[in-house]
Order: C-alpha cells, then structure tokens, then sequence
C-alpha cells in the first residue's frame, strides 16, 4: 500500500482542523504519515492532538525555524521526502502551504498541484480554474506527487489518531540559512473564526457602502467569519486580510452569506465552492444571483437586521 505523507498545519502551536482533512484525502491513496516540523520542545503536545486516520508521525524540531522561517521549513521536509520517498505529499492550501510545497517541488525534483478542492484513491486531483468556470482532472507523473488542498473542500474524519512515533533529527542546510528573520509580528487572533476555516462565511461588497456593521452582527450570530469583496476592500472599508476572491483568499464552507455584492468572476473564484450560498442584494440583475442557493432581493440594511434579530431569537 502507498505511503503519503501529510503536513500537519498549525495555527500557532495549535493544529488546525485541515490537518484531518489532508488526512481524510491522504487514506484515500494509502497509509497516511504526518510530518510534525516545531520549536524544540513543541512537538509532543502538536502530537497529542492530532485527529483523523494518520498511521505514523515523524517528528522533527529545530531551533532554525524561529531565525530562517519558510526556507528552514521547506528544507527539513526536502529531507525527509527525499530520504522517504512517499507516493504524495499533501499540504493545506494556504500562502504558507504553497510556498512550502513549491520549494520542496522544486528541491526533490517533482510535479506539483495547487488548490485541489478534490483527491481520487489514484492520486488523481480535482481543481476549479478561470475563476471556477472550468472543472479539471489532473495527475502528477514525476517523483512525488505533492498537492496542496483547499480547507474546508474535503469532509474530514476526525476520529483520535494513535500513530506510531518516529522523532527524527536533521540539520537545516546553509543555503536555506541565507535568508534571516530579523524581526515578527505575532497574529492577534479575533473573536471570530479564521476566514478559510469558517464553517460559515458573512460577506460585504460594495452595497455597505463602508458600514460592515450589519454584516459583522449577522457573522457574531451565526458564529462566522467576516469576508469581503475587493471593491470594498480597496475602498479601504475593511482590511485585505479579508478580501474573498480571486486576489484574496478562497474560501469553501458550508454556508456563504454575500450581502451587496455584485458578484464579479473575481469575487465568484473565491467562493463560488460553497456548499450552500444565500445572496442579499437590492440588484434583482447582480451576477451574484446566478450561482445562488436562495436569494433576497433588498436592502441588506434592512434585511440583515431582520435576519440577526431571527438566528439570535432561534438560538435562544
């Protein structure tokens, strides 16, 4: 049986809910092995808590990923994918995911496919591109077949893991040194979920006209996260580390709230993946409309009030 690695992903010292996705979709292909790359130290609690069908762990702790970040991350997976040589290799699709799955493309000479909302027992990958227009089926035929997936697209199973343990000690090469961290900003994280690992997503455009008001009370209801489309984010109305769509982030949860949104491809890439989408517009023509589960035709500042007052009422 195939051997596919898995790199577990952390959000701080904490493993995200992605981890189990990648390795829901890495027992489709074989027995599933999570790489752990931590601080000293911080390997054994990331371990711990780990969920979904992973058979092994190798553990590898370093104190050059604090000074050399992605380079020193990228080159201790090298590593251990060349030493290894696993079937895949599948790594969450975020920036981070991406750039470290393109450099160890690159260092173990392999194919490489990025943002697979989809993976076949045969390693075959799903991907949505022109903005989600088209469907592709693709497979890599070169060394490791390394994919990075988008959150939220694979249904995980996340049953308590008991992998076996290997702890391994390798040295980070001087040419991943090159580059130095020379000084960083801690995320401060909100109260809200993190926008590509939300379960539900409330998006604004440009019909706030720059009040996010209703729309963050109908996130805070739901227990969503906050998105936005570029038009309001250029606008400067809320930050870009929000913007959902083809320039932003992409996101696929369970349900999408856009709420004056027109609906441009650009924003439709971001989240047209979404299991359930309901629209509030004032527009009965918006684009937005055409790839809609359930439609609102209005003022969104007066519908998302409404609609607030009625998720708080049922809650309760």
């Amino acid at each position: 049986m195939s051997n596919v690695f898995i790199l577990v992903d952390l959000q701080g010292d904490a493993v995200s809910k992605t981890t189990a996705e990648l390795a829901t979709a890495g027992a489709r292909m074989g027995d599933v092995t999570a790489i752990v790359v931590a601080a000293p130290g911080k390997s054994g609690a990331i371990v711990s808590t780990l969920t979904g069908p992973i058979s092994s762990v190798i553990s590898i702790e370093s104190e050059d990923l604090a000074t050399h970040g992605v380079p020193a991350y990228a080159d201790l997976i090298s590593q251990i994918v060349s030493e290894k040589k696993p079937s895949a290799l599948l790594i969450a699709s975020h920036a981070f995911g991406k750039e470290i799955a393109g450099r160890v493309a690159i260092a173990t000479d392999s194919g490489i496919i990025t943002d697979a909302v989809d993976v076949a027992a045969d390693g075959t990958a799903t991907q949505l591109v022109f903005g989600g227009s088209t469907t592709v089926h693709s497979k890599i035929s070169h060394g490791v077949s390394i994919m990075t997936i988008r959150p939220n697209t694979i249904e995980a199973n996340t049953a308590a893991a008991s992998p076996a343990i290997e702890n391994v000690s390798k040295s980070v090469s001087d040419v991943a040194k090159k580059v130095r961290i020379t000084a960083t900003q801690p995320f401060v994280k909100g109260g809200r979920p993190e926008l590509t690992e939300a379960n539900i997503v409330v998006s604004g455009g440009r019909g706030t006209n720059g009040d996010f008001a209703a729309v963050e009370g109908l996130a805070d209801a739901l227990g969503a996260a906050v998105g936005a489309s570029r038009a309001a984010t250029d606008a400067g109305w809320y930050p870009h580390t929000h913007q959902v769509g083809q320039t932003g982030k992409t996101v696929s949860p369970q349900l999408y709230v856009a709420c004056g949104i027109s609906g441009a491809i650009q924003h439709r890439a971001g989240m047209q993946t979404s299991k359930t989408i309901v629209v509030v517009n004032k527009d009965a023509e918006a684009p937005i409309f055409d790839i809609a589960d359930f439609g609102v035709i209005g003022d969104l500042f007066a519908v998302l009030p409404e609609a607030t007052e009625g998720v708080i009422a049922r809650k309760s």
